[in-house]
Order: C-alpha cells, then sequence, then structure tokens
C-alpha cells in the first residue's frame, strides 16, 4: 500500500521536474549561459610549465550539444533531464576547452594548439567523466566536474589523473548550475596547474 510519504516524494520530483524542464510558457524566449568572465587567478608555481600544446576536450556525447541538463539524485539519478528553455552558448566541451585554456594561459604557461607539434612535444589532453547539475533535493544542486588528464611528450604517457569538484549552486535552476559548473570547472583548473607544475621537467 502507497505511503503518505512514498506519494509525497512523488509529487515533489514531479513538481520539480515541472518547474525546471517545462513549465515556462510557451513562446518564451531561450536563455543562454556560458562561464561567464575570467576571475583573478590563485598565484601558482606555473613557471615550471614548458610551452604545452592543448588538446580539446573529450567527453560523452551529451557533452557535444548546447542542451543544458540536469539529474534528480533522489528520484533517478540514470535519467538526465533537459532544460526547457535554457542552453549553453556553446558545448560543454568547447567551454570546458576555452576555459582550461583560458586558465592555463593565464597562469603564464604558453598555451599552443595541436597544429603546433613543432613547437613541442608536450601535450595535454582531457576526457571529461561528469559534468551535471545534480538535485540532492528539490531545491539543492551541485555543479559537479570530474575529468581524467593525461600529459604525453613524443608520444609517451608522462603521467595520468583524475580531478573532480563539486560547486553548490546559489539557486535551484540553469542560472544557478551555469554558475556552479563555471566555478567547478576554475576548481579543476587550478588543481590541474598544480600537477602540471610538479610534473618531472621535459629534457629537451
Amino acid at each position: 500500500m502507497t505511503t503518505t510519504a512514498t506519494i509525497r516524494n512523488a509529487i515533489a520530483i514531479a513538481a520539480t521536474a515541472a518547474l525546471l524542464g517545462a513549465c515556462a510558457s510557451k513562446g518564451q524566449p531561450t536563455a543562454q549561459y556560458d562561464f561567464g568572465p575570467l576571475t583573478a587567478a590563485t598565484p601558482t608555481s606555473a613557471s615550471r610549465i614548458a610551452p604545452l600544446i592543448i588538446a580539446d576536450v573529450a567527453g560523452p556525447a551529451a557533452l557535444e550539444t548546447e542542451r543544458m541538463h540536469y539529474r534528480l539524485l533522489y528520484s533517478d539519478a540514470n535519467q538526465p533531464r533537459p532544460y526547457a528553455y535554457n542552453q549553453w552558448t556553446a558545448t560543454p566541451a568547447q567551454l570546458l576547452t576555452q576555459r582550461i585554456k583560458a586558465r592555463i594561459a593565464q597562469a603564464g604557461v604558453k598555451v599552443l594548439a595541436t597544429t603546433d607539434a613543432a613547437a613541442s612535444t608536450t601535450v595535454l589532453r582531457m576526457e571529461v567523466e561528469d559534468f551535471a547539475q545534480n538535485f540532492d533535493t528539490a531545491t539543492s544542486s551541485n555543479g559537479t566536474l570530474t575529468l581524467r588528464a593525461s600529459v604525453f611528450r613524443s608520444h609517451k604517457l608522462v603521467d595520468q589523473k583524475t580531478f573532480s569538484s563539486s560547486v553548490a549552486a546559489t539557486s535551484a535552476d540553469a542560472a544557478g548550475g551555469a554558475r556552479a559548473l563555471s566555478a567547478a570547472s576554475d576548481a579543476v583548473a587550478a588543481d590541474l596547474i598544480t600537477w602540471l607544475a610538479a610534473l618531472p621537467p621535459s629534457k629537451e
């Protein structure tokens, strides 16, 4: 027999999904989000990092679309749900690539494209494992980013590490998710720079 608590939980889940995904009126314009302007960076020892080729971020197919998604962890964590009238200005993979390159360059590292192979044999490759706004409750969510970074020199793996950051959203909507995912991306970029600076220097 269905309990009162179960009924209330089902109502809360339905209400959240309606609020986040499909409650906007017909014809409402789409709101677009990116990671916002760069803020001041935390000082690092990035001067030890040699010129670096940074490949575009890779990841699941969901990162190749501008759609914004969220998950209701308290309902069905395996079901990503799209926002109805909110999207990214570019794909998450593109936004992450731009942001991480900008942060590494901001730290003083010479950032090269994959077409600049003659200028450096050191390549940074990144693959996203998780990029999502996750709701623990109907009013509480976090922007979570997890990615695996690999450094190659002359096509040989130097080191590999997984980085992750989860930042609480300031509001239970797409805008809050965008801000949280931006902050999570900056946190991962900072940790990534620290890791790169600690790697053995190139013998070139």
